[in-house]
């Protein structure tokens, strides 16, 4: 055994250092040798490696890192931040919403690869803190409108002890982040980068609080660094560790559109918030719903109709309520046959409305109660509302 893992350490002990060497060693989503380790288990995988003796296609995606041996010292530099490398092995592996990955990659789409294991920022346990949650993406240029609303769902959601997923970039996904910590709610920021390495630098203050308060998430080692087909890869946790996902913000090419296409795949809902029409940041969002692949959402209880257990219906759009909302049709129609300008008597309203004259009679009074209509000298008319 490789100096590295040579240490007197237990069973479980070897299975992390096993985890955070293959990590180390292969660039995610790592399709072959997490096939591989589901087959062999990651202490045999690693080892296999290692030597070089892995089937030709793991070797293909771990020879260029072959000889890179930072287990502990990663182990160590996570710890350092108060990070730790969850494993499947452990009890707070959320592996049920992971499982979509299995599944999707089962199916064909070798992008879908579950993660080896996940680097995580925060004290409570991962499953637990992702059980209930909801990915909030959109735009990095996002407008003024795009992280208004970001924030307000993001506040919302956490007020209904909803966790909110997100990426941790400008505009909408740190518009989603603080919406949901001024509620004093859950939060978890899925990192392109590792977890000891703020990005985007401006949000160092913002991804502290996100990881004392919710958690911080990579599959990237420490001290990884950013890149763009990272963020891509990455995406694909958004959309597996959330029961659904809102699109706030997108232009036709963007993150969140790829976010939202992973969640699709995985089976996960896909919400869209509408724009105005000639908003480009709308663009992503309108042609999603015009296509029929996202359900145009405008309030938290409509994403919570379509990510949340059963029960959880929105309420129908009320409309303002009037003076006659209530009124009887015999009563509508008296009510109606009146004037505002004129006063008519009882006999003619009862002509003009149809409803027997003692009827009318006993219905004038009552409006009256009501301010909807009042006597004078002539007759009656309608009060103005």
């Amino acid at each position: 055994m490789n100096a590295e893992c040579s240490k007197n350490v237990g069973p479980s002990d070897q299975v992390r250092l096993a985890r955070a060497y293959l990590l180390r060693v292969v660039e995610p989503p790592g399709v072959a040798l997490g096939v591989f380790v589901e087959q062999v288990g990651p202490v045999e995988a690693a080892a296999a490696v290692r030597s070089g003796e892995a089937p030709r296609q793991v070797v293909d995606e771990t020879s260029a890192r072959q000889e890179v041996e930072l287990a502990h010292a990663d182990l160590e530099r996570a710890a350092g931040v108060g990070g730790r490398l969850v494993v499947p092995e452990d009890d707070e592996w959320p592996a049920w919403p992971l499982l979509s990955l299995t599944n999707a990659r089962g199916g064909g789409a070798r992008w879908a690869a579950p993660p080896l294991g996940l680097w995580v920022r925060g004290a409570g346990s991962l499953d637990d803190v992702v059980r209930k949650s909801v990915a909030v993406v959109g735009a990095r240029s996002a407008t003024g409108y795009g992280e208004h609303v970001a924030t307000e769902f993001g506040y919302e959601l956490a007020e209904r002890a909803v966790t909110v997923i997100s990426g941790a970039a400008f505009g909408v996904d740190g518009a989603a982040h603080r919406g949901a910590l001024a509620a004093k709610g859950t939060t978890v920021a899925v990192l392109a980068c590792g977890v000891d390495v703020p990005y985007p630098a401006a949000h160092t203050s913002l991804i502290d609080r996100v990881a004392r308060d919710g958690a911080v998430v990579s599959e990237y080692p420490p001290g990884t660094t950013p890149a763009k087909y990272r963020f891509l890869v990455r995406n694909r946790l958004i959309a597996a560790l959330s029961q659904g996902t809102v699109v706030v913000e997108a232009g036709v090419r963007s993150g969140a559109r790829n976010t939202a296409t992973s969640a699709a795949a995985l089976g996960k809902p896909v919400l869209a918030v509408p724009g105005q029409v000639g908003s480009a940041m709308s663009r992503g969002c309108h042609e999603m719903i015009r296509a029929g692949t996202a359900t145009l959402v405008n309030t938290v209880d409509e994403v919570l109709e379509a990510v949340g257990e059963i029960g959880d219906l929105a309420p129908g759009p009320s409309a303002p309520r009037r003076p006659t909302d209530g009124l009887g049709k015999q009563a509508a129609r008296v009510h109606d046959a009146l004037s505002p300008r004129e006063s008519r008597g009882a006999e003619w309203v009862a002509r003009e409305s149809g409803v027997p004259l003692d009827r009318v009679r006993a219905l004038l009074p009552e409006l009256e109660l009501t301010g909807l209509a009042r006597r004078g000298e002539d007759g009656w008319s309608r009060e103005r509302t």
